[in-house]
């Protein structure tokens, strides 16, 4: 090789080294693949790669320019790509690993220079290269990052410019805060609203904010309080300020603005005001906000109007999902709103009730216990109640149980059906005193009867949601300490679990069942959150988040970060599969089901689908080493 050949060779290596996966690789590696590369020029507007290609796809690295990628000639409505890739991103990772055609139209944006691996000498390397294989493969098996844009890409006709939620605060902020001095006048403050064209007024103090002025508070203290318009601002500015730094991903402000009903988050840094987000920031896409939805049930007085928050919850979710955010925080926003819900109904059924002095909590359970509910969810939920000295349990389980039986009737109505197996709070046995509660537990822990081992998987993910948490806090207590003790409930457990197996098939992809069809919750999500939860027991965990129990089990146990990344990532992508099904059943007018028929997805999504069982599997393979099944 001349001195000029090779000087070129390790230029390119050395720019290679720069981007992901090569900046992880040996240089070794790096250097194989770059003495096998050409260099390929496309001029602006030229296709790249199409699905209608015959050629063999090869591997690309784009080295100068800009690639857009299309599918199926969708674009956004202001007409940008779908897809946007820059230096030193590769493409199609998808096409090469599963030996099938491009599902997307690659263009050059711009005059483009790529390098090129064949893609034999592309399959060498992911031989070679432990990095580069783990790159490719987890680039392919991660929902996050490529189903995403599949979502967005199919509603990008309809929507208007997208916001991720898990976007940092700092790059959704608009515009300078428009910011006042505490003592200003009220005039002032309004006058400078106006001016600005704003919906908020803070007032700061040394770049420190001290309170916040809305629209909604100019009416309420303003107008009808018929303030006097020269008083300090800071009397009628709300001083319960909700904040969050920069760096916080944009669906921590969703959330806040759900549970507390604001319209408003203040980004600060180290305690200085940096910017502030709006309900419209984050959602100018949907037609019913989030704030609005939750301000909406908190003052709901009728049990008609919270039906209708119901259907506003379902829409939310809708859109949101649309704009392509992640599942787990759709689940997270989506059982906060039901939660919200829930508490409403029980208020409501409060008003005019025979329990009132009876101190109790309202249980929620499974899938809502797991902050892990999707658009098709029935009821699971129990009570947990507190007699004093003088009082019968059974008479305050008498009082509480037309109450419960109230507020189950009325989810209903909400769309919430009610639990096929009884297991609602207004089934004697799941209205129980504390001490009732650890007694049963205790028989399911020490007796572990067929029926016990299916209770516990449901039960054992409560979580208090309304009136008194303490009791909820409480029992959670006891069965962190009590479950641990009895090893032989815990292989009994698993030897349940293990009966569930994810549907791989030796020949085909999968094993289906009726009408060709897998159960994305029984055989997709069932699997993880059996083992998730087998293992928080064993460790005395006191999460019931699937995701947050395995990150938990991590350190105990020796779970290697990587694996559980692993099993986080296909929980995910089987969880939005769920959420995508559930939103084009709905659309169709379709009875909301668990079953999907997998030649019905794409190349891509059934090769993650796989990818997904195969961690399922993995981690049931520890479960049954572990306990000896």
């Amino acid at each position: 090789m001349s001195e000029a050949a090779n000087s070129l060779i390790q230029a390119t290596v050395d720019h290679l080294s720069q981007f992901a996966p090569f900046d992880q690789m040996a240089r070794e590696h790096v250097q194989w693949m770059a003495d096998r590369l050409t260099l390929g020029y496309f001029a602006q507007g030229e296709r790249i790669l199409s699905p209608a290609q015959s050629d063999t796809v090869r591997f690309f690295v784009i080295k100068q320019g800009v690639v857009q990628g299309e599918q199926g000639g969708v674009r956004t409505q202001d007409g940008s790509p779908w897809l946007e890739l820059h230096e030193g991103e590769c493409f199609p990772l998808g096409a090469l690993l599963a030996n099938r055609p491009v599902t997307s139209t690659y263009l050059a944006s711009s005059d483009v220079f790529c390098y090129e691996l064949s893609a034999g000498d592309f399959l060498q390397l992911t031989r070679l290269s432990a990095a580069f294989y783990d790159f490719c493969t987890r680039r392919i098996a991660n929902l996050l990052e490529q189903s995403q844009h599949l979502i967005q890409a199919g509603y990008s006709r309809a929507s208007a410019e997208q916001q991720s939620m898990s976007s940092s605060l700092s790059s959704i902020i608009r515009r300078e805060p428009v910011t006042c001095a505490p003592d200003s006048s009220i005039r002032q403050a309004l006058q400078m609203m106006e001016d600005h064209g704003v919906g908020a007024m803070v007032a700061v103090e040394g770049d420190i904010p001290q309170g916040i002025l809305t629209l909604h508070d100019v009416l309420s203290r303003v107008a009808l309080a018929e303030t006097d318009l020269g008083q300090p601002v800071i009397g009628v500015m709300s001083t319960q300020l909700t904040t969050l730094p920069p760096h916080a991903p944009a669906h921590q402000a969703a959330l806040a603005m759900a549970k507390q009903g604001i319209r408003h988050v203040l980004v600060t840094d180290s305690g200085r005001l940096t910017g502030v987000i709006s309900e419209k920031d984050l959602f100018s896409l949907q037609r019913v906000g989030l704030s609005q939805i939750s301000t909406t049930i908190r003052h709901a007085a009728t049990l008609a109007l919270l039906k209708q928050c119901a259907r506003d919850i379902q829409q939310l979710a809708r859109n949101m999902l649309a704009q392509g955010i992640a599942a787990e925080q759709l689940t997270q926003i989506i059982t906060t709103l039901n939660d919200l819900l829930t508490t409403r109904i029980i208020e409501l059924a409060l008003q005019d009730s025979a329990v009132q002095g009876i101190e109790f909590c309202w249980l929620a359970l499974g899938s809502e216990g797991r902050f892990e509910q999707t658009l098709n969810t029935d009821q699971d939920n129990g009570i947990i109640f507190a007699p004093k000295a003088d009082q019968d349990p059974a008479a305050l389980r008498a009082r509480l149980l037309p109450f419960a039986k109230r507020i189950n009737l009325a989810l209903a109505e909400c769309g919430f059906p009610l639990c096929g197996g009884d297991v609602m709070a207004s089934n004697p046995k799941w209205c129980l005193s504390l001490a009732e509660w650890q007694d049963t537990f205790d028989t399911w822990i020490y007796h572990g009867a067929p029926m016990d081992l299916l209770h516990s998987t449901i039960f054992f993910d409560f979580r208090p949601l309304f009136g008194a948490a303490h009791l909820g806090t409480a029992l959670r207590e006891w069965l962190r300490t009590a479950a641990p003790r009895n090893s032989r409930f815990l292989h009994q457990l698993a030897v349940n679990a293990l009966r569930n197996r994810p549907p791989l098939g030796m020949v085909r992809d999968f094993v289906t069942g009726e009408g060709h069809t897998i159960d994305l919750k029984m055989n997709g999500i069932t699997p993880f959150v059996d083992a998730a939860r087998i293992f928080s027991l064993a460790v005395g965990g006191v999460q019931t988040n699937t995701l947050q129990r395995l990150r938990e089990i991590a350190g105990p146990l020796n779970v290697s970060a990587r694996d559980v990344d692993a099993y986080c990532e296909a929980f995910l992508f089987i969880q939005l599969l769920r959420l995508r099904l559930h939103h084009a059943q709905s659309g169709q007018g379709a009875p909301l089901s668990n079953r999907v028929d997998p030649d019905t997805l794409n190349n891509l999504d059934r090769r993650i689908l796989k990818e997904a069982f195969r961690q399922a599997r993995k981690l049931q393979t520890k479960l049954g080493l572990d306990y000896q099944v």
